[in-house]
């Protein structure tokens, strides 16, 4: 589903070059759940810019369902992002004076999808987030932290996207929440999504089963753990 190939990204400031990125490369597989862990400044956010078609590399190759999508538009990467990508982030994002429905159903509106079609479209992607129904009208700004961060994965799934990007998503919860919304992610890797789950914390990371760890814009390792070693066990019997 992902290939990079040589990601390299090097910001430029007058005289001054700070290189974000070097030679990174990889592949990931559709329905993988995978963790990309790194200390602040590691180059963590730059690589997760790459993956959701927020930004192009200064050189190398991004392949995302094997289209090379390194060196196009602006307008090109906003319809990847529209048809293939959900994003879910740690400060959730949502209109805090507009209801849990329309925080949902908004983006469909310029799909010029139907009235009573986005209504049923965002009810099945917060029953998917696990939203109770008696929150459905609430406003955002009324909910939990929990709460409003599976708004926030309901909105990534409304599209119906083959890769969740979810950046630091559990950041602004308590850990109780927070293994809530993880195993939510779980859940929607079960059924078939891909998740790439952008962390700084060890403990997070681990309940990916591949942990990608980026130090000084490189790759240092790039592991998998017993879970995904039984899932191939299992597939091959």
């Amino acid at each position: 589903m992902i290939e990079c190939k040589k990601l390299t990204k090097i910001y430029k400031s007058g005289d001054t070059e700070t290189r974000a990125l070097w030679d990174v490369s990889f592949k990931i597989k559709e329905g993988e759940f995978v963790a990309i862990i790194g200390p602040s400044g590691s180059g963590k956010s730059t690589l997760m810019h790459m993956l959701g078609a927020l930004d192009v590399p200064t050189s190398g190759e991004y392949l995302l369902d094997e289209k090379d999508i390194s060196d196009l538009s602006d307008d090109e990467l906003a319809i990847i992002r529209k048809k293939k990508i959900g994003f879910v982030f740690q400060s959730f994002n949502l209109l805090p004076r507009a209801s849990v429905l329309r925080n949902i159903y908004l983006p469909l509106v310029y799909e010029e999808i139907p009235r009573e079609k986005r209504y049923d479209l965002a009810k099945q992607a917060l029953l998917k987030a696990g939203l109770r129904e008696e929150r459905y009208h609430h406003l955002s700004n009324q909910l939990s932290g929990g709460q409003m961060q599976r708004v926030a994965i309901a909105r990534a799934l409304v599209n119906n996207p083959s890769l969740i990007l979810a950046d630091e998503p559990t950041g602004n919860l308590d850990s109780k929440t927070g293994e809530i919304i993880l195993n939510t992610f779980k859940q929607l890797n079960k059924e078939g999504k891909t998740i790439i789950l952008i962390t700084h914390e060890r403990y997070i990371a681990e309940h990916a089963d591949r942990i990608i760890t980026i130090k000084d814009g490189e790759i240092e390792s790039d592991t998998r753990d017993h879970r995904t070693k039984l899932k191939d066990i299992k597939s091959a019997i």
